[in-house]
């Protein structure tokens, strides 16, 4: 399938998913097995040491995953199923600060019956002075750690530095 390139709520189970829209994920892309997402990383975001919330790189690649689960359009005899987590791990590879884009990558590995296998790079980087203003409405300052040389190889298709890695184990169900 085509990978089509969106804007705004273009997934159906965005369409009520309240904690999506709080957290400001865009879908940049879907097709089938694939989604690529993005968000900044805001103040409310953050912990107690100043770095980007566990539980909100966890939100964020979960979201990828679903998005990446279930078909934008569903096919015939589909619509009565949805397709949910049924485990995941995730690694905390680096830090990610205030004022960073987020993007989140995830692809299909496997997948049989009604089970698939999933893994999502979630990547950090500096906003553009344009896409993440301060509160004040000037660039936001540069975090530290932000300028330190990434371990992982470079290669074109990431969009930035990798911050962590999730995966995930999916479920095919009936929709109730």
């Amino acid at each position: 399938m085509a990978e089509t390139t969106l804007s705004g709520p273009t997934h159906q189970i965005l369409e009520n998913d309240y904690a999506s829209e709080w957290m400001g994920i865009e879908v940049l892309a879907i097709s089938d097995g694939h989604a690529t997402i993005r968000m900044t990383l805001r103040q409310e975001m953050l912990n107690g040491f100043g770095m980007a919330h566990g539980g909100m790189i966890f939100a964020f690649g979960d979201t990828a995953f679903a998005l990446a689960c279930n078909p934008a359009v569903q096919a015939p005899g589909e619509e009565n199923s949805i397709t949910v987590a049924s485990g995941v791990d995730i690694n905390f590879l680096k830090p990610a600060f205030r004022g960073q884009v987020l993007t989140a990558v995830a692809d299909r590995r496997s997948s049989a019956g009604r089970s698939g296998l999933y893994d999502i790079q979630i990547f950090a980087t500096d906003a553009q002075p344009d896409t993440a203003p301060s509160p004040a409405g000037q660039p936001s300052p540069a975090q530290p750690g932000s300028a330190q040389p990434s371990s992982i190889p470079p290669r074109s298709a990431q969009p930035g530095e990798l911050i962590a890695e999730f995966r995930g184990r999916s479920r095919t169900i009936p929709k109730k």
